[in-house]
């Protein structure tokens, strides 16, 4: 008999990074309604306390975690923390990132170096730490990595976003591998433009540097390769990862989702 999807996550732990706002925060919240135990890890350690508050007002469960995802005791003892909390951890999404935009021949290497760090470093140590637990009972665990469409197509002025998040492809589908002897799951989930304060962050910008207006940079730069010029939302990005968490095989364990309204295809 085949096993029935469910997306009640009661009894389960989850550990979110940069989820004190954005796709992040929106997947801390989809999660806790769902029943699950969620760590808000952030850097920003006052938005991660409003965030699990408004968790709790809702009768959910979270704690929050201080974590800079590049520092590697920061992030071990945020995983810690977790599991003396709430007992264990089953679930990670890495979402943790920023975005620094600039042609190759401009970017400086501690802006590449940060950035590889924040998004790539910040994957490896977080899942490192969260393994440890993982790996000693083999249940269940389910890790997932925020990617992008970037993680299957380039853009320009984005090289080590880009590069980043391709790597972190490799990285998933070398977990899926490891971690089956474990019960260990890896997801690559990959937006397209999500109207976030990142996003928004990068349209003036990318006007700057293109030389052209902010309204041509959402419509044909973010949005001309949609098939409807909508932004992808975090309501839709954290409906997938509620998907992908609650899935019940290894069937689809070491592969990437995109939801991007069309503008890649693969």
């Amino acid at each position: 008999m085949a096993t029935q999807l469910t997306t009640d996550l009661t009894g389960k732990v989850a550990l979110v990074t940069g989820s004190a706002s954005g796709i992040g925060r929106d997947i801390a919240e989809t999660y806790a309604k769902a029943g699950a135990a969620v760590g808000i890890a952030d850097i920003n350690p006052d938005a991660a306390q409003a965030t699990v508050d408004t968790i709790k007002a809702a009768g959910g469960k979270a704690v929050a975690i201080a974590m800079d995802v590049t520092n590697e005791d920061a992030v071990n003892a945020g995983v810690d923390k977790l599991v003396q909390e709430f007992g264990g951890i089953d679930i990670l999404v890495s979402n943790a990132g920023i975005q620094i935009i600039n042609p190759i021949d401009q970017f400086s290497y501690a802006d590449w170096k940060k950035m590889i760090a924040i998004h790539l470093d910040g994957a490896f140590l977080t899942t490192k730490a969260a393994l440890k637990y993982m790996y000693q009972n083999d249940k269940v665990g389910t890790v997932i990595y925020m990617g992008s469409v970037h993680s299957h197509e380039a853009s320009a002025l984005k090289a080590p976003y880009v590069s980043a998040k391709h790597a972190l492809l490799g990285l998933a589908r070398v977990l899926a591998k490891e971690g089956a002897a474990h019960n260990v799951r890896s997801y690559v989930v990959c937006p397209g433009f999500v109207k976030t304060p990142l996003v928004e962050k990068q349209i003036p910008e990318q006007a700057k540097e293109k030389g052209i207006s902010e309204e041509e940079v959402v419509k044909n730069v973010m949005l001309g390769q949609t098939v409807d010029g909508e932004f992808t939302t975090t309501d839709d990005i954290a409906q997938l990862t509620l998907f992908l968490t609650a899935f019940p095989t290894n069937a689809m364990t070491g592969q990437s989702f995109i939801a991007s309204h069309g503008w890649f295809m693969k």
